[in-house]
């Protein structure tokens, strides 16, 4: 994962409407089909705005869906997901390579150990905000959202967010938005009770908003604080491996609990 990480942060600074955001699309769309997954590229539009003190512009990104063989997504099956950019000024290896690196390790092993339930794993674009005071932001997964036909949202089970998953802590972060249903976060932290210490809280600030929005039962893994979020100096070396390690254990044990 480390290997990853260090790959995504050496583009640089990867804002929705950037060519290196169109290079970590790939990248990761590469590691995803490796590992055997049929990968698809949605395009998603991008407004201009202000990203963390920066003017940035318009443009077009991309949601980099990978399927196992097979899926039908009428039928029941979860996503998970983590956001491909970045603010502007930030090589963004915790905020989210971090979270895109776990997610891609744990496809590989979920298409070499598929469990009862599919999978679907969704890189997204265009998390990060860019204005109305960090409220227009999840550009990408409300997107994603959007697309999804009656049919296929009564079929998503439960959605999760990988962000933010590797600065070290004494536990592992699983949060869900204020006032919606905790029972998704309640198993999760049941299911990984054996693995890896977790923690609660309240959390609203990325994709797993999109899907709660819609009536999706979703759930945020990460968001410990750290003095570089945000900044130039998010480089590889803030980002723990066994705090990826025990990250991607909650959310494997929560996918091999699935009915």
């Amino acid at each position: 994962m480390l290997g990853g990480i260090r790959a995504l942060a050496a583009i640089g600074p990867r804002d929705a409407a950037s060519r290196a955001s169109d290079r970590a699309a790939a990248y990761v769309a590469g590691r995803l089909r490796a590992s055997g997954y049929r990968v698809t590229l949605q395009p998603v539009a991008v407004p201009a705005g202000v990203s963390w003190g920066v003017r940035v512009p318009a443009g077009t990104t991309v949601d980099v869906v990978a399927d196992p063989p097979g899926l039908d997504p009428t039928k029941p099956h979860v996503v998970v997901g983590a956001h491909l950019d970045t603010v502007p000024q930030s090589p963004g290896a915790e905020d989210n390579a971090s979270g895109l690196m776990v997610m891609a390790e744990v496809a590989r092993m979920t298409r070499q150990q598929p469990g009862a339930l599919p999978v679907r794993f969704v890189a997204f674009g265009a998390e990060e905000a860019r204005g109305g005071n960090g409220t227009l932001y999840a550009f990408g997964s409300r997107h994603f959202v959007a697309g999804l036909g009656a049919p296929e949202r009564r079929a998503v089970r439960g959605m999760v967010a990988l962000d933010r998953v590797g600065v070290r802590a004494t536990a592992v972060p699983v949060c869900h938005v204020a006032g919606a249903d905790p029972s998704l976060a309640d198993a999760i932290r049941r299911a990984a009770s054996r693995v890896a210490a977790t923690r609660a809280c309240l959390n609203r600030a990325s994709d797993h908003v999109s899907f709660e929005r819609v009536g999706i039962p979703a759930v945020r893994i990460g968001s410990v604080p750290y003095a570089a979020y945000h900044s130039s100096t998010d480089v590889p070396a803030v980002v723990d491996r066994g705090q990826l390690a025990r990250s991607g254990a909650v959310l494997w044990a929560w996918i091999r609990s699935l009915r």
